[in-house]
């Protein structure tokens, strides 16, 4: 038996020495690569935080002791040395355990993580309400540098020098965020890394010095006295310091018995300090070490050689989307392409290649980059911001204040929308209907097939207004492909024309929506099936005839119901008045959506085809 078996909580590691440490730190690794090979998940970000996360628990005393993970997609070790390991076989699945820390998962997970830049927030957070109550456990965030972009951490920062609150803070860098880090930040943290190159240079030019008769020592002691001049004027930490907080590093974050040394000589510190740790994304696979964002997130794959298994070659709506718009790139030159570090995963990376100067990956920085597009369009440019929906929620601010209020033709590309699966209620995209279409000056579409994504962006380009354009994860469809009316501001497409009964799909739920109403026509029914294609403006006109004309109207939608399609068009049937049209409305309902495939999900939540009949006949039953 290794020693990864005998884990079953961090009082077990403490048994250890540090050689038995350094064999565990290769068993974890063999365990994460096997596992996440089986059942999908992040990998190279775990296996590059390995020997952090031993100091870590070795050092401190978990649960007492509260560890919050900056994005959370970095916890699996965590998770291991914390009594998780016979649970990592359902890691991702339906009911099975959460690829991110949940406090309702183990009270060893102090903070719910997703998204990037917050850690250090919420550490702060619960150390300060640890002074309040006069209690004494330790705080420590883990906070990558690619999340070290985004505006929240230097937000938090200031707050950390202002209040001085006793806390560790560790940033772990792997120079890498998904893709690689770019911009003046990746630079500080290049210029943070030789950082150890000046302190030795320092100690030769000082032995040199006393060399020297008569003047060298006065010289050496001079130097020293002036040594926070000459740290302020050369070494780059200075940021850190000017902060507030005590800058330790750079250290070898793959050192564990150096790291269990540092971490207890800070736990004397009554003070915030940041640790500055150097890591390898993917260490010590080298498929992993070789192509770090392909195993950030990876489906199943073969652990020996790390090649994908069951790899389809597939369209996906993020791919349609980049190919239409490299395209339009070429005939209108004012397209310019922005990102928040998400290049690849939204399709960008062949417009980058395309039209480098046209083209901004500003790191993880949702907010400055909405604002960012707001300057681009008043200056002149067609800026497309391609952005995943769960974190276009960070910008809503931005969106109203810096787009809208001023009608700028801004188009967000929504990659994600709707159900993601696997990533969880962190990640789900089923909010972004409801946030948008309470913005003013806002169009809100969204295409039921792959033909229709391209005619969208197509259309949003001829706009002169902010634009939201959202589709979800994973395989274009090309069902209904021979349905393809003009695209106009404001108007559905009737799909089938039947009578008594009309079924209104939003975006890709077309598919669900068409499945019901073949089930449908086999009970011998005529629905009349519309494709909404806007949330914002809505078709009046259609709502009118809707109202008028049917005893039953059903919606659609892959979003929570509150504030969705439904609530749209009911708000536009009660303005009508009331007529006995009944109207009811699918989507998700008021609560955070777990993890599970989307057709898992689908099925939980009624939102399947066959769910979808059995419902509109339950009800059209009962009436």
């Amino acid at each position: 038996m290794g020693y990864l078996e005998k884990i079953n909580s961090p009082k077990d590691l403490k048994k250890l020495d540090m050689h038995a440490l350094e064999v565990l730190a290769g068993e974890i690794r063999n365990f994460l690569i096997n596992t996440v090979a089986v059942t999908g998940g992040h990998l190279s970000s775990n296996l590059g935080v390995v020997e952090l996360t031993l100091a870590l628990h070795y050092c401190f005393n978990c649960p007492r002791d509260k560890f919050v993970w900056d994005v959370g997609h970095q916890a699996y070790v965590h998770k291991l040395l914390t009594g998780r390991r016979e649970e990592f076989a359902t890691l991702r699945k339906l009911d099975g355990m959460s690829g991110f820390p949940q406090p309702s998962e183990s009270d060893c997970d102090a903070f719910n993580a997703g998204h990037s830049s917050a850690s250090v927030s919420a550490a702060l957070g619960i150390a300060q309400a640890r002074e309040l109550r006069g209690e004494s456990y330790n705080v420590v965030a883990v906070i990558g540098d690619g999340a070290m972009t985004g505006g929240m951490v230097y937000e938090a920062l200031n707050n950390v020098g202002q209040l001085k609150t006793k806390m560790l803070i560790v940033l772990n860098d792997n120079q890498m965020s998904i893709s690689r880090n770019i911009g003046a930040l990746s630079n500080y943290f290049n210029q943070l890394r030789l950082a150890p190159q000046y302190a030795a240079k320092k100690e030769g030019l000082k032995k040199t010095l006393q060399k020297v008769p008569v003047i060298g020592d006065g010289v050496s002691n001079f130097i020293s006295k002036t040594k926070e001049s000459i740290k302020y004027s050369i070494m780059p930490s200075v940021m850190f310091e000017q902060l507030g907080l005590t800058y330790i590093g750079p250290v070898d974050g793959h050192d564990v018995k150096k790291l269990i040394k540092i971490i207890n000589s800070i736990k004397k510190f009554d003070k915030p300090v940041l640790l500055h740790v150097i890591t390898k994304k993917g260490k010590g696979y080298i498929p992993a070490e070789e192509n770090p964002s392909k195993f950030h997130g990876i489906s199943k794959f073969d652990p020996e050689t790390g090649d994908l298994l069951n790899k389809v070659s597939k369209v996906t709506y993020s791919m349609v989307f980049g190919k239409k718009l490299v395209q339009l790139a070429a005939k209108h030159k004012e397209i310019c392409a922005v990102t928040a570090a998400m290049s690849l995963g939204t399709g960008l990376d062949r417009f980058a290649a395309e039209y480098p100067d046209r083209f901004f990956d500003v790191g993880i920085a949702e907010e400055h980059a909405v604002t960012f597009c707001g300057g681009l369009a008043k200056g002149g440019c067609l800026p497309v911001f391609a952005v995943y929906s769960t974190f276009l929620q960070r910008s809503y601010d931005q969106l109203i204040h810096d787009v809208c209020i001023q009608d700028l033709h801004v188009i967000l590309a929504i990659d994600r929308a709707g159900i993601v699966g696997d990533d969880g209620e962190t990640h789900q995209g089923i909010f972004d209907i409801s946030f948008l279409n309470t913005i003013p000056n806002m169009v809100v579409m969204a295409p039921k097939n792959k033909t229709e994504l391209e005619a969208m962006l197509e259309f949003a380009v001829s706009l002169n207004c902010p634009v939201a354009l959202r589709y979800p994860r994973g395989e274009a469809s090309e069902l209904l492909g021979n349905v393809n009316t003009a695209i106009e501001l404001g108007k559905s497409e009737t799909i089938y024309t039947g009578s008594d009964i009309a079924i209104v799909s939003y975006g890709t739920m077309a598919e669900q929506a068409l499945a019901a109403y073949g089930y449908l026509i086999k009970d011998s029914l005529k629905p009349t099936l519309i494709n909404a294609r806007f949330s914002s403006p809505i078709d009046m006109e259609m709502a009118r005839e809707l109202f008028d004309n049917y005893k039953y109207v059903f919606t659609i939608e892959d979003n929570v119901l509150r504030g969705g399609f439904g609530s749209v068009l009911a708000q536009a049937f009660a303005e009508m008045g009331n007529n006995g049209a009944r109207l009811h409305s699918f989507g998700f309902p008021d609560k955070f959506i777990e993890h599970g495939t989307k057709a898992q999900l689908f099925e939980r939540y009624g939102l399947d085809g066959k769910s979808i009949y059995e419902k509109i006949r339950e009800i059209m039953q009962c009436v």
